[in-house]
């Protein structure tokens, strides 16, 4: 079993996390995966069977992170 944390500190952790609630609700094959506030920090937590399953996972979480970073960047 794998298990990753990503915590995000920026200004945009609360849009990042309600962005990103969608996502953690559906099923990925092997793995699991959670997202919520703690304090004025966002956390994703993500747990996996396998190597290959959690990189899947770590990078479909990584690129909407990103994504939506841009776009509050842009809506400012």
């Amino acid at each position: 079993m794998f298990a990753a944390e990503i915590r995000i500190t920026s200004d945009d952790a609360p849009d990042i996390i309600s962005a990103l609630g969608p996502e953690a609700g559906r099923e990925l094959p092997r793995t699991r995966s959670g997202v919520r506030m703690d304090g004025g920090i966002g956390v994703v937590e993500l747990t996996a069977a396998d190597a290959s399953a959690m990189r899947a996972a770590l990078n479909s979480y990584l690129e909407c992170i990103k994504i939506t970073e841009n776009i509050s960047k842009i809506t400012r």
